[in-house]
This record gives structure tokens, sequence and C-alpha cells, in this order.
């Protein structure tokens, strides 16, 4: 047990180190990390209200209210009426919020292919073989 302990307490404190320095990567211009996020929610699950992305996104809907604003003011959000109700605003991702995040996206994808190209052969034949078991268990947290 004591084992499972230190590899737990070692994969989080390695996967925080990765997970922090790649939000860290933004191209110029680029998105704020609550505006990729809300960009992202939009992208992976479709069109959605204010108040379903702020519990999404576990936020106050002010706080969603100003990210949704300034993604709309840059043309990245567009707002619609519902059809089956006509008091609430579905929200959507245009192509140029997409591109945004897909800018976004492929920049720390970049950043880490760069950093793996460093890495021996047999490095990386370990870290792919890593990658069913890291979302495995990404799955079940």
């Amino acid at each position: 047990m004591a084992d499972v302990r230190r590899l737990a307490l070692a994969l989080r404190l390695s996967v925080g180190i990765l997970i922090r320095r790649i939000r860290q990567v933004s191209p110029t211009g680029g998105l704020t990390i609550p505006e990729s996020a809300a960009l992202a929610r939009l992208d992976r699950g479709g069109p959605a209200t204010s108040a379903a992305l702020a519990r999404q996104e576990q936020i106050s809907p002010q706080a969603m209210g100003a990210t949704l604003g300034s993604l709309e003011a840059r043309g990245y959000l567009e707002r619609r009426r519902d059809p089956s109700d006509g008091r609430q605003v579905i929200l959507s991702a245009t192509e140029a919020g997409l591109a945004a995040l897909n800018s976004r996206r492929d920049a720390r994808t970049d950043l880490i292919a760069d950093v793996l190209a460093g890495f021996t052969s047999a490095e990386l034949e370990r870290l792919a073989a890593a990658v069913p078991l890291l979302t495995r268990l990404a799955e079940k947290l």
C-alpha cells in the first residue's frame, strides 16, 4: 500500500507541474484560461447557456458573463435565442473562436513535441506505453 501511495504522490506532483507549464503557453494575443475553458466546453459539448457553462466550470454566473462578454466582443462567440424557449440565450463558438482555441491547443502540442524531440527512442516508447494508463487513471478520477 505504501508503494501505491508513493506512486500516487509522484504522479500528482509531476502531472501537476506538467499541467501548470502547459497552461502557461499562449500564442500572442491568445485566450485567457477562462476564455479557453469556455470555448473548449462549447467545442466539446455544443451550444449551451451561460448558466450551464458557469455550473460546468464551477464559477459564478457573473464571472462567466464577463468571460463570455470578452469572447463575444472579439467575435469568438455568438448568441441565439433558444428556439424552444425564447427567454433563454444559447451560446456557441464561432469559426474564429474555434480557430483561436485550436491555435492555443497547437501551441501547447508544439511545446510538448519540441521537448520530446530531445528524448531517446526508448524513452518515447515508455511514454507512449504510459498514455493509455494515464488516460484510464484520469477517467476513473
